[in-house]
């Protein structure tokens, strides 16, 4: 058995990381009802720390359709699956009492295995319930990220309510690890003001965007993909959810009243059939169904054909932990309507590289639409200069830095007072 352990610098250890994303598999198809902007977030993550030369284990739920236990998706990072409840898509709250099965199968396969890990990222709260109860097993750090918080999404009053079980959940996790990883100020301040977190606890990490992937492809190019022909494109890609606002921006798109612009919705596939549904409905009885094309699921690579094809892309939501569709439009060079959520206020340049609106409402959301569709030429940047104007987002930088809130639990619990060699022996992983 080869034992791997290297130094990159004093106190700089290569580590191996037990992520946890108990209820998305964060190689499932993207607009799915559990897999959007978390999945990609874990995705890249763990590949950029991989390509830092760390280990990292993705766990999460044995689904359909079949699937390898262990799936390798780039250097040093696997996706591994744990049997917990039945092997299907099933409702959130329906995997909370097969959590216990989870954290046995995960201490099973690391001990088969023969793994040591040095640390735990666990993403949503199922994930953060699972991994304070192996944190007591291991000894070992925990870093959690939330991506959304029960009781905002509970004050915003859209949708299903957030149960209790989840609330006392989330509010007893913000005492029970040693680093919360937020994506924005706004998700600080939530953390703070709902559950009382301690300011110490949380660092804030912006995401990121594959500047390779989302990059501008000509609009002439893009416009015949999508095979649209003078028309004004106003775009939205995301889950189909009550919270995303959909509903809203069929409403704007009503009030728009030009027959030459069309609406294109990517997102939305077998779980979201009822939401679909509604929606279509809406729109036939807003008789903007001529202008309205519902896409479905698309691939992200090609995602910006979509995105470059857009006169403008709209995040009409009520809430957002970060919001990565901004930022991939962006990063395409097309500019960005969207409600004050997440992380738009920080990546949107108000009146140049888009607009913010105080609220979703259709009329709100109809006049920021139509100013941007009517700018002039002489007022609109260039595609190169709206994509600039995101460049310091990717996610090597945000793998850094999230580096960086590892190693800064790994010192404070007790590697610092370490000689070197232990320090070798400490982080030694037979793989």
């Amino acid at each position: 058995m080869v034992k791997r352990a290297r130094v990159k610098a004093e106190y700089e250890v290569l580590m191996n990381v037990a992520m946890l994303s108990v209820h998305s598999c964060p190689l499932g198809r993207l607009g799915e009802k559990n897999t959007g902007g978390m999945s990609v977030y874990i995705r890249e993550l763990a590949r950029q720390l991989g390509r830092q030369g760390h280990r990292i284990d993705v766990y999460t739920r044995a689904h359909g359709p079949v699937h390898d236990q262990i799936i390798g998706f780039a250097p040093n990072a696997r996706v591994i699956h744990l049997q917990a409840g039945r092997d299907e898509e099933v409702d959130k709250l329906e995997i909370y009492p097969h959590l216990s099965d989870f954290v046995l199968e995960l201490e099973r396969f690391r001990v088969t295995h023969h793994v040591h890990y040095d640390l735990i990222h666990s993403h949503y709260w199922l994930s953060g319930w699972a991994g304070r109860q192996i944190r007591q097993i291991w000894n070992v750090g925990h870093v959690t990220t939330f991506h959304t918080v029960a009781a905002v999404k509970n004050a915003v009053g859209i949708g299903e309510p957030e149960p209790r079980l989840r609330l006392d959940a989330e509010k007893s996790l913000v005492t029970a690890c040693d680093r919360i990883v937020a994506s924005s100020d706004s998700e600080r301040r939530h953390l703070i003001d709902h559950y009382q977190a301690s300011p110490e606890l949380i660092r804030i990490v912006p995401c990121g965007v594959n500047p390779g992937l989302f990059r501008p492809i000509d609009r002439a190019r893009a416009l015949r993909y999508l095979d649209c022909n003078g028309e004004k494109i106003v775009l939205y890609v995301g889950r189909i959810n009550p919270l995303k606002g959909v509903e809203q921006l069929l409403g704007a798109m009503a009030l728009l009243n030009q027959q030459k612009v069309k609406l294109v919705i990517v997102g939305g596939g077998e779980q979201s059939r009822s939401e679909m549904k509604r929606l279509k409905d809406l729109s036939e009885r807003l008789e903007i169904q001529r202008s309205v094309v519902f896409q479905g699921l698309v691939k992200q690579e090609l995602l910006p054909y979509y995105y470059s094809a857009a006169d403008v892309c709209v995040v009409p939501s009520y809430y957002e932990s970060f919001g990565l569709v901004a930022l991939e439009s962006l990063a395409c060079g097309t500019p960005v309507v969207s409600t004050k959520v997440g992380c738009a206020e920080h990546v949107i340049r108000h009146g140049k590289t888009g607009y913010l609106v105080v609220d979703n409402t259709p009329a709100t959301l109809a006049d920021a639409i139509k100013t941007m569709l009517v700018r002039s030429g002489e007022e609109a940047l260039s595609p190169g200069s709206i994509r600039e104007s995101v460049t310091s987002f990717t996610w090597d930088n945000m793998a850094h830095t999230t580096e960086k809130e590892y190693r800064s639990v790994l010192m404070a619990q007790g590697l610092r007072s370490l000689p070197c060699s232990k320090q070798v022996e400490a982080s030694s992983r037979p793989r």
